[in-house]
């Protein structure tokens, strides 16, 4: 019997590592469903407010490229919850059956243990034993073992209390967590539903665009030439403020910023954050990542961001993404107003604002709203640019932005 409850404790432990694993990975998985639900839930917002104001087939398909990749996502990361769970589901109803012929071979060993009790020990058979004592030593062992035997019958009482319960949670456990699959498959089920008729959505209009391939290429190539001569400025503004900045100190240089002891402290602390600054804007969907790559539709454009687009709610607020000051605040030709936050060798762009809140040479902390972004009246579209630059060299914002 103690080498059974030795075996069955060593398993409830390992088992409750096991679980304790599990529930961490389903916690971060719930986690991440809930990221891109809330994802999901913002595109369609905003493919619905601007359903009206949208020309262009070549923006609809890309705003549904981005609904469909985030819903097949989701579709992966339900299956890995509900997948979890089943593992977890088995797991409990096997250590429901060890326990259920536990609690049977305790209650045996109980009754049987209150039937010998019955049958040999009245009040009046425990005296007589103590009485026929040949030593008062031996009346006092007697004694000891009766104690005992009381004891250890109260002990079995409580192990047979201790293991119902344990029974009756493993049950409610187990219940909840059929109950949560039941939820996920069903969820499941009209997440895919909705998959396929944005597929099918999709297909209509890639149909259009296939037919005029030609056209749509010459539109994003514009589109590119745009973004060149936005990021050209942009560049051109850092060099300026960088010599601007330097001209105090004596240095020409127009590439590198020369730093104080405080500024080479406020850019190692930036740099220690790399991947837990928070958003540069509260809610928003990436729609263009950093770098060069294929266009998404037409896989004959190649298309080049030196930062990453970010589409947010109508009015939406820029957010300083560290501690800084503010080193420039231009109008951008075909991209509004443009905020540059300086973190000692490190800079922020925040670009396409409409409205600026702030001036050259003021002290700002991280998450202070800066700015409006700016909503593009053809597309109805409220789009941040934002960049990262370490004085002249481009950053990936990915890299730094806490889960883009």
């Amino acid at each position: 019997m103690k080498k059974f409850g030795y075996i069955l404790l060593l398993l409830c432990f390992f088992g409750l590592s096991r679980s304790s694993y599990a529930q961490t990975n389903r916690e971060e998985l719930e986690k991440k469903r809930l990221e891109l639900r809330n994802e999901i839930r913002k595109i369609n917002e905003l493919r619905s407010s601007n359903k009206q104001k949208e020309k262009s087939v070549l923006t609809q398909v890309e705003d549904l490229n981005q609904q469909i990749k985030r819903t097949e996502n989701l579709i992966r990361v339900t299956n890995q919850q509900a997948n979890l769970l089943t593992q977890e589901i088995n797991a409990n109803t096997q250590k429901i059956s060890s326990l259920r012929k536990e609690l049977q071979q305790l209650k045996d060993d109980y009754a049987k243990m209150i039937k010998r009790s019955y049958k040999s020990k009245s009040q009046q058979s425990r005296v007589m034993f103590l009485l026929s004592s040949e030593s008062f030593l031996q009346a006092y062992k007697r004694l000891q073992y009766m104690k005992q035997y009381t004891n250890y019958r109260k002990e079995q009482g409580e192990q047979i209390r201790s293991r119902t319960e344990d029974l009756q949670r493993l049950n409610k456990n187990l219940a909840d967590q059929k109950e949560e699959k039941e939820q996920l498959i069903a969820e499941n089920r009209n997440t895919r539903q909705q998959l396929e008729e944005n597929r099918k959505a999709q297909q209509a209009l890639m149909a259009t665009i296939n037919k005029k391939e030609g056209q749509f290429a010459a539109q994003i190539k514009e589109r590119q030439r745009e973004i060149n001569r936005i990021d050209q400025q942009i560049e051109e503004m850092i060099r300026a403020s960088i010599a601007k900045a330097n001209e105090e100190s004596g240095s020409t240089s127009r590439d590198v910023y020369k730093l104080t002891p405080a500024a080479k402290a406020l850019a190692a602390d930036f740099a220690n954050n790399k991947g837990k600054l928070p958003w540069p804007v509260k809610s928003g969907v990436v729609t263009m990542s950093f770098g060069q790559h294929p266009h998404p539709i037409v896989k004959t454009a190649i298309i080049n961001n030196n930062g990453v687009n970010i589409d947010t709610d109508p009015g939406g607020k820029a957010r300083a993404v560290f501690d800084g000051t503010v080193s420039e605040v231009q109008l951008l030709k075909g991209a509004n107003k443009a905020v540059m936050i300086r973190h000692g060798d490190y800079i922020t762009i925040y670009d396409n604002l409409d409205e600026v809140y702030v001036k050259r040479g003021d002290v700002v902390s991280t998450e202070q709203e800066i700015g409006e972004v700016a909503t593009n009246r053809t597309t109805g579209k409220t789009t941040l640019h934002f960049l990262i630059f370490r004085n002249t060299q481009k950053m990936n914002p990915a890299d730094w932005i806490y889960q883009m």
